[in-house]
């Protein structure tokens, strides 16, 4: 897991440590592998949440469009260390506050998923108002489970929003093919 890294692609357009509004800004990340997830370390550059199992980088953040890309790595575990809530509380939050209404998540390389309580789910789902939750690039196996504890109430994902060449796309455009897709899912 170590030699995984975030996508750095997109740093042209946006660096979450020169944002005033990121967690993040102003972070130096000290290049020596001291985060794990349980006895796998993971490449430096992946941004802590307060979880023990999941990690983030964000890639994104238009506020003008008012979206966000996240790009999360590791096991998404609500059972045992309720990461829903410290994705919410520690990252999400602080962004709708400024606006930010639409969130597309990459999960590619989210290898578990451990469900419990929704309401935090619930909670992102109704502050978005307007706007839309989207995962991308997520393993079956972890949208099978998604669905059995109901998150597919509030993310959209599958069929026209599989962008497996996500990384092929400006962010804008990418953004703009997805917010197009959804449009069509919920107005058809």
């Amino acid at each position: 897991m170590h030699e995984i890294e975030p996508f750095y692609n997109w740093q042209k357009f946006y660096e979450p440590y020169e944002d005033p509004h990121s967690p993040y800004f102003e972070f130096i990340p000290d290049g020596h592998f001291s985060l794990s997830v349980y006895d796998h370390y993971i490449h430096p550059d992946w941004d802590e949440l307060g979880s023990e199992t999941l990690y983030c980088k964000i890639l994104m953040v238009n506020y003008n469009l008012k979206y966000m890309v996240i790009e999360l790595i590791g096991e998404w575990n609500d059972t045992l260390h309720n990461d829903i809530m410290h994705l919410k509380r520690n990252l999400i939050d602080n962004f709708i506050q400024l606006g930010i209404n639409k969130f597309i998540l990459i999960g590619e390389n989210v290898f578990q998923f451990h469900g419990g309580e929704d309401d935090y789910y619930e909670e992102w789902f109704d502050e978005a108002e307007d706007g839309w939750l989207v995962a991308i690039g997520f393993r079956d196996h972890i949208l099978a489970e998604w669905t059995k504890y109901h998150i597919d109430s509030y993310f959209n994902f599958g069929g026209s929003l599989n962008f497996s060449e996500w990384r092929t796309f400006k962010p804008d455009q990418l953004f703009l093919l997805i917010n197009k897709a959804v449009t069509l899912r919920l107005n058809p």
